[in-house]
């Protein structure tokens, strides 16, 4: 393997599982965010209706959170099966299966409150 090679499949190592690390991090403080919205709201006896529309727009935040969750894990097995063809192998025992786009459309998350 040439020193190109294995400097970038050494900092892919490391860049991979803290983007996967930072994504999920936001999602639990955007969800912590949601939480603290609307028992607050349940808290003050304000109407049903207050805030609702800051609420949808947070809802749609941590959806997007979810999407990019999926598309860097996607990411994730895409270069794994780079890294086996080109010998490197992935050191991460728990890697993401390979994907194909359309798994895309086959997750969604139903927000409840």
């Amino acid at each position: 393997m040439s020193y190109e090679i294995k400097k970038a499949k050494d900092q892919i190592s490391q860049d991979m599982p803290h983007s996967e690390y930072s994504i999920d991090q936001a999602l639990v403080s955007v969800s912590d965010l949601m939480s603290t919205l609307v028992k607050a709201r349940l808290n003050t006896g304000v109407p049903a209706s207050t805030g609702q529309a800051a609420i949808l727009r947070l809802a749609k935040a941590q959806m997007a959170l979810v999407d990019a969750s999926s598309d860097v894990l996607r990411v994730h097995g895409e270069l794994k099966k780079i890294g086996e063809e080109h010998a490197w192998g992935d050191k991460h025992e728990e890697c993401p299966p390979s994907a194909k786009a359309s798994d895309k459309d086959d997750n969604h998350l139903s927000i409840v409150a």
